[in-house]
């Protein structure tokens, strides 16, 4: 019974999210229809529309997801940001639901998140709208070897991702990324031979972009999440088994040297900005190990 109970919860989950994201998306749309003209000011306005409007479609999804599975989801957000600064951001990347949790952590404290995405995931419609609606960019992400045989793509995934970031200067936004590129597995940690117990070794590159598009960003938000459940699939997000779980966000202020970089300093530039994160991380890790949840047998 308690399994049937659970699937019930899930697709009555699932349809929820679909119909707001579906007529948010779909409202979306038909405002930024004048997108089209070239006008500054006006695109300065639709944003502002769509990222209040994005803003109350997470209200309503962790609103219904309060509703359906009883959250309790703790959030620790420094008090001194705020919705109208610019910022970057990252987190540790366990789950699908990390987007959800962190959508809520973040809401009426700072700006709407805009996550960088991958590209691939363009053909999926609702996906691709909230892309051309509230500016959540694509990007390409050439393997080392596409790169090594053609070593222009290099560039080119920097100023198509430099340009992407550039729309957040219309109005106050918070660039995301997953800084290991990739969900945690017990396999992608082995096969990296990760120093960090809980996460991937971290990736810069979406972030170092990010913020030499944004050169009024002065702050750095990492977000540390941890679940109670071991259990991460899309399924066990939807059944309400990932209901209890733990966010903190700490904040860091970005050194000069970091700030107004050109692809020329590339090289330079993504080794500094990779020390900084790694320091981030090796703190990251401590207090992971300090939120985690004491698991019961069976989660």
């Amino acid at each position: 019974m308690n399994k049937l109970k659970k699937s019930f919860i899930g697709i009555i989950t699932l349809i929820s999210i679909t119909l707001i994201l579906s007529m948010g998306v779909l409202f979306l749309s038909l405002i930024n229809l004048p997108r089209i003209i070239p006008s500054k000011p006006l695109k300065k306005i639709l944003g502002a529309i769509s990222n209040r409007t994005g803003s109350k479609m997470v209200g309503l999804i962790t609103g219904t997801l309060q509703l359906l599975h009883n959250l309790k989801w703790e959030f620790d957000i420094p008090d001194h940001l705020d919705t109208e600064t610019w910022y970057i951001a990252m987190s540790n990347h366990q789950s699908w639901a990390d987007i959800f949790i962190l959508l809520a952590a973040g809401h009426k404290k700072m700006p709407l998140l805009k996550f960088f995405m991958k590209k691939e995931l363009q053909w999926i419609p609702i996906i691709y709208l909230v892309h051309k609606t509230i500016d959540m960019p694509f990007l390409n992400r050439h393997s080392q070897k596409q790169i090594q045989d053609n070593p222009e793509l290099k560039k080119l995934d920097y100023e198509n991702a430099q340009k992407a970031a550039k729309r957040f200067s219309r109005n106050p936004a918070t660039a995301f990324s997953f800084a290991e590129g990739t969900r945690w597995t017990s396999d992608k940690h082995l096969a990296q031979n990760s120093p960090y117990p809980n996460f991937l070794k971290p990736k810069v590159g979406a972030l170092a972009i990010a913020l030499s598009g944004m050169p009024q960003v002065k702050e750095l938000v990492d977000f540390t999440v941890v679940y109670s459940s071991t259990k991460r699939s899309t399924w066990n997000f939807l059944c309400g088994e990932m209901s209890q779980a733990k966010v903190e966000a700490r904040s860091y202020q970005i050194p000069l040297s970091l700030k107004n970089k050109t692809f020329e300093q590339e090289n330079e530039y993504r080794e500094e900005f990779k020390n900084f994160i790694e320091e981030i991380w090796i703190k990251k890790q401590k207090r992971y190990s300090e939120l985690e949840f004491q698991l019961s047998v069976g989660n």
